[in-house]
Formats: structure tokens, C-alpha cells, sequence
């Protein structure tokens, strides 16, 4: 059974920097499109960014788009989420996930979730 366990999460003041780590397994890595979502209190789940199995192509949401960077490294069988210049509204539970396939779908959709990890940003 495939697994991604997402770490880094934690509470922050605003503007400070985390990084969020997703594990997976080598052929996770190798063969399939990651992207990282996010689920604030009280409101639905949303995407956050995503990039394709060879790292070429990133996709994000308007929202973070400039302050946080996804990122793939094969060695370490890892994907990272880079969060600069955190903002209270950036507080949410964020989940590592794949589609299961190399490209990113049109509509984000998802095949595969980790447990996520918390990250609140106080003001």
C-alpha cells in the first residue's frame, strides 16, 4: 500500500518561512505528478500546488502563488513545500497527495492522500 507521510508543520509567527516535507516511496518519486493541498477550519479542502513526475512543470494557487515553491528530490524520495512570507490565513492542515499519474490533471483530482500535517501561522 503506497504511503506519503507528510512533517514539517507547526506554528509560526506571520511572515516567518516553513518547509513541509512529503516522504514517498522511490517509484512515487520516479513516476508520478505530487501536489500539496491544504483544509483550513470550518472550510473545504483546496488545492495549493502541484508538480509534474520530472519536476519541469508547477502549478499553484493564486493564493500562494510567489510565497511558496514545490519542489522534488529524487534522492531523498521526497517532496517539499516551500512556504515563505506565512500569512494567518495560510493556517490549515496540508496533505501531500498524487494523481497516480506523470502529469497533473486539469482539475487537481487525486488518487492518493497522507494524513497531513498542521501549520498555524499566529498574527
Amino acid at each position: 500500500q503506497a504511503q506519503l507521510v507528510e512533517s514539517g508543520g507547526g506554528l509560526v509567527q506571520a511572515g516567518a518561512s516553513l518547509r513541509l516535507s512529503c516522504a514517498a516511496s522511490e517509484y512515487f518519486l520516479k513516476n508520478y505528478a505530487m501536489g500539496w493541498f491544504r483544509q483550513a477550519p470550518g472550510k473545504e479542502r483546496e488545492f495549493v500546488a502541484a508538480i509534474n513526475w520530472s519536476g519541469r512543470s508547477e502549478y499553484y494557487a493564486d493564493s500562494v502563488k510567489g510565497r511558496f515553491t514545490i519542489s522534488r528530490d529524487y534522492a531523498n524520495n521526497t517532496v517539499y513545500l516551500q512556504m515563505n512570507s506565512l500569512k494567518p490565513e495560510d493556517t490549515a492542515t496540508y496533505y501531500c497527495a498524487s494523481p497516480k499519474t506523470r502529469t497533473v490533471p486539469y482539475d487537481y483530482s487525486m488518487e492518493i492522500w497522507g494524513k497531513g500535517t498542521l501549520v498555524t501561522v499566529s498574527a
